[in-house]
Parts: C-alpha cells; structure tokens; sequence
C-alpha cells in the first residue's frame, strides 16, 4: 500500500497474506521510487498489482515491466471524471456538479495515461436526487467498485 492506514493491511494481516507499505514521500525521485516498487514487487514474485485506493503515481518503467498486469479500480463510468484530479470525492463532486443521472465504476489495465488503460469491466450505478459526494462515494463503492474489482481479479487469474 501506499498508506499505512490502509484498511487492505489489516485484512492482509487477518488473512495471513504479507503486506508492505512503500510511501512515495521517502523518495526523492520518481525513478528511485520506482526502482523500489519494482524490487519489492519483483522480491515477493508478484504476478497481478491491483491498485484499489492507491493515490501514488506509477512510474513507466514500472508500467513497462507489468504490462497489464497492472489494474485499477475508478471510480467513474470511463471516459466520464477521469484523469488527472479525479480521484476520491472529487470524482462524485463532479459527476454531481455535471448532473448526471448514472455513474459507476470502472476496473481498467493501467498504461502510461492516467485512467486511460484498456477497460476490463464497468457497473453502473444510479444518482439519486438529495446525493452528496459521500453518499454517492459509499453507493458506487458498495454497488460497482466492491462488485467488479474481485471479478477483475477472477478474470485476470483465469
């Protein structure tokens, strides 16, 4: 993780599966972050980097190296409120602002554009009058992210 507040640690934890935490903020530089992302990544023999709440830019040659084997999780219906600045609330701020009538998410690859890897799956999810950014966040994830991202990953591992 990126956060060592993460809850996906304390599942790990729970669930006996190893676990680290590799803040960008200790690096310098992209490149030196990059170079430790791959070597704990590379370490641990891991085969599927599933990004879900994970906030840090990743680096091309990181990008490179796990060719889609990289997913992430948005949450939005891309290409709507997607790219750079869109993560979090500020997605569903968005969506609200524009007034849109359905959202959702979307499980993609990630590539060397933000958001913008091949999709792998989307779930749409509709806005109800009196939303707020929260409510809709918890709706979105309950509904779509929490829903397609465990499919992603049974797809992936197929």
């Amino acid at each position: 993780s990126s956060s060592a507040g993460a809850f996906a640690l304390e599942r790990a934890r729970r669930a006996g599966i190893p676990a680290a935490v590799l803040p960008r903020r200790r690096f310098a530089a992209q490149e030196e972050y990059d170079g430790a992302l791959l070597a704990l990544l590379e370490k641990n023999g891991i085969g599927l980097v599933v990004l879900a709440g994970f906030l840090t830019f990743i680096g091309p040659r990181v990008v490179e190296r796990y060719r889609n084997r990289i997913i992430n999780v948005h949450p939005s219906l891309i290409p709507s409120f997607c790219g750079p600045g869109f993560y979090g609330l500020h997605v569903h701020e968005a969506a609200l602002r524009r007034g849109v009538k359905v959202t959702g998410a979307t499980v993609h690859f990630v590539n060397e554009v933000c958001d913008g890897g091949p999709i792998i799956l989307q779930k749409a999810v509709e806005v109800l009058p009196g939303d707020t950014p929260q409510t809709l966040q918890r709706r979105v994830m309950e509904q779509a992210e929490w829903k397609l991202l465990p499919r992603a990953v049974a797809l992936f591992c197929q």
